[in-house]
């Protein structure tokens, strides 16, 4: 268990926590809306500090990151809880165990995972050849205390910093993080505020504010949605969020689409697994609009993996899964030597 450090006291002994924007009001004995961040006495405290749910060694392509330091290895982690709460989740096991226990009474019973302080992480990752260290599994920002310690000790040991997060953090957050983070892939689940509020527990605006601060910061990122049938599959909404992207972060953040898969969600079983068709539809929206890198994988015997020269349409990267297959990952088009964009 940590002291928090984004909170403010309040009258009564009950806290405000700053770490994310439902600015959650916490009384003596409870937590916040993510489960892990409680009052104790008038003090917030992270309770999971120092655990978490397992470790693994990733390619930097599963996060998704195609344009961050390619074909190389993350040492991935993350904890209990999340601050939303997405009927389709895919890491529900751990992000949702508190809705699927319902209310946990003593939290002091409570098994937070195995002892992974902060480094320990590093010098697995640096033991491992691992070029960076990936928060993720559940959403980072709500073990803030616990990620920021462990970015600390990684870059003073060379490795980048990946976060992999759905982007509703404070401002007060990102400035903490901001000069420790090297990438990030947010989650823009939908350019529908209704969708937020009503599938995940959470608002839109707050998310496209801090994808804007990101594209200006010196961390690369990059952007992921699910395509949901009948939730996120409208054609407008895409293409609006499609323009977002184009308009306020950039032609050259790439954008991850991504098919839903009932079998796997947390609530949503009752839906169709999003076909090739839909997926191929949101990847050529991406396309027409003028993003520079738009990505989907399993449609297209692979094809929509690799990465494009955007100006004369060479292919610079080729995929296969999650593995780069060509040799080089160059920063400049082999044919036409226009600049690829990212961190290579």
């Amino acid at each position: 268990m940590r002291e928090c450090i984004n909170y403010q006291q309040l009258d009564g002994n009950s806290t405000q926590c700053q770490a994310c924007s439902h600015f959650c009001k916490i009384t003596p004995g409870q937590v916040g809306i993510c489960g892990i961040r409680k009052n104790e006495s008038g003090k917030l405290y992270l309770l999971p500090y120092g655990k978490t749910t397992g470790v693994q060694i990733d390619p930097i392509e599963k996060k998704p990151l195609y344009h961050f330091l390619p074909d190389s290895q993350a040492l991935s982690f993350g904890t209990f809880g999340c601050n939303f709460h997405c009927q389709n989740c895919l890491n529900w096991r751990f992000s949702q165990i508190f809705n699927n226990k319902g209310d946990v009474e003593d939290y002091s019973k409570m098994s937070w995972g195995k002892d992974w302080p902060p480094k320990k992480l590093v010098e697995t990752a640096v033991g491992n050849d691992c070029q960076s260290i990936a928060y993720t599994y559940n959403e980072p920002t709500i073990f803030l205390e616990y990620a920021l310690e462990t970015m600390k000790l990684a870059h003073q040991k060379g490795l980048k910093n990946v976060w992999v997060s759905n982007g509703f953090m404070t401002e007060k957050t990102l400035d903490e993080i901001i000069p420790y983070l090297d990438g990030i892939n947010v989650d823009i689940k939908s350019f529908e505020d209704s969708f937020y509020q009503q599938i995940c527990g959470g608002r839109l605006q707050p998310v496209l504010n801090n994808c804007k601060r990101l594209a200006k910061s010196d961390a690369w990122l990059e952007v992921s949605t699910l395509v949901i049938p009948t939730l996120t599959d409208d054609p407008e909404m895409l293409r609006d969020l499609a323009r977002f992207i184009l308009n306020h972060l950039g032609s050259n953040v790439p954008w991850h689409i991504i098919g839903f898969s009932a079998s796997i969600s947390w609530q949503m079983h009752n839906l169709p697994d999003a076909p090739p068709s839909l997926i191929n539809k949101a990847y050529q929206i991406g396309r027409d609009v003028g993003l520079d890198y738009v990505y989907a994988g399993k449609v297209g015997n692979g094809k929509m993996q690799h990465t494009y020269c955007p100006e004369c349409g060479e292919v610079v990267i080729k995929r296969s899964g999650y593995y780069i297959e060509t040799s080089e990952k160059p920063s400049f088009c082999p044919a036409c030597s226009h600049p690829i964009s990212g961190v290579f």
